[in-house]
């Protein structure tokens, strides 16, 4: 299925430069996926549809996507936030990407494997539930809930 971006963030695309992925994936000592470079290069700040995925019994959705640039006026939908936040109460490997709408992250999981990481869903009470093998599955998975 096709995904559509839709403004989140901002009223308008935020292009990022590749040197900022860069940037972060040193910061964080990781290689992020191909693809999620390439989305969020164009469509940082936007939200996904579809957007439902499957996650424990249920479903959650996935509602928008980390900015990777600096605007503090944006800053709770900043990755270098989001990380902030959840580092000192997950295990070292667990990187944030995206927000559900109700404030639960969706992480890169590197903690077996750096060369592919899976997603994960960590919950508000920081609680790690597994999503998909890889962002590539991720993706191709969300559906209309």
């Amino acid at each position: 299925m096709r995904i559509q971006w839709q403004p989140y963030v901002w009223n308008e695309p935020h292009p990022l430069d590749s040197q900022v992925l860069d940037q972060l994936e040193q910061q964080w000592g990781v290689r992020l996926p191909e693809l999620y470079r390439e989305i969020v290069s164009t469509h940082q700040g936007m939200g996904p549809e579809p957007c439902a995925f499957d996650v424990g019994t249920g479903n959650d959705a996935f509602s928008v996507l980390l900015i990777v640039s600096t605007d503090s006026e944006k800053e709770p939908y900043s990755i270098s936030k989001a990380h902030q936040v959840l580092q000192p109460h997950v295990p070292a490997g667990i990187f944030p990407f995206a927000l559900t709408p109700g404030g639960e992250y969706l992480c890169f999981d590197y903690r077996d494997s750096p060369a592919q990481p899976k997603v994960v869903l960590v919950s508000m009470e920081m609680t790690i539930y597994p999503v998909a093998d890889s962002f590539t599955v991720f993706m191709a998975g969300l559906y209309n809930g």
